[in-house]
């Protein structure tokens, strides 16, 4: 095993299916707290296999909440299949039922937990509305995982 910081060992591995894009690995940031609902959040998303999965720090910045994750799924059933089993597992792991919204076209799907607020997208669906970039986080941050 590599000897690797603490903080990078905390964060979860993405899978062969997703590039994670954190803006955690910014200096001024802390990564997902294991235990976390932010990080119960990651983990099911990369079980899910979500792609391209960006976290957005909030805190300071916006009372909406802490956190915000975008990801995308390849398409709208995978999208709506992403939101109702985190939803549940949100439920399970005592975190709550979250809101949702859009889950019936499942083009755009949020889900409010709280302190972490999930945008769950079909690809070209995210490319319009490029939430990252209205955030202050451009393509640059998306390049950032490997993709230009």
């Amino acid at each position: 095993m590599t000897s690797a910081t603490p903080e990078a060992q905390a964060r979860p591995e993405p899978s062969a299916h997703s590039t994670i894009v954190s803006i955690t690995d910014m200096p001024d940031t802390a990564p997902a707290a294991p235990g976390s609902v932010h990080a119960l959040i990651l983990d099911q998303l990369d079980e899910d296999q979500a792609q391209d999965l960006v976290t957005i720090p909030l805190e300071g910045k916006s009372s909406i909440a802490d956190h915000m994750v975008i990801a995308s799924g390849r398409s709208t059933r995978q999208v709506a299949a992403m939101a109702t089993k985190l939803a549940e597992r949100l439920k399970k792991e005592g975190h709550g039922t979250p809101r949702i919204e859009g889950l019936p076209a499942a083009d755009w799907v949020l889900i409010d937990a709280g302190d972490v607020v999930v945008h769950l997208f079909r690809p070209e669906v995210r490319s319009f509305y490029n939430l990252e970039r209205m955030w202050g986080f451009g393509e640059g941050t998306v390049a950032a995982g490997g993709r230009a």
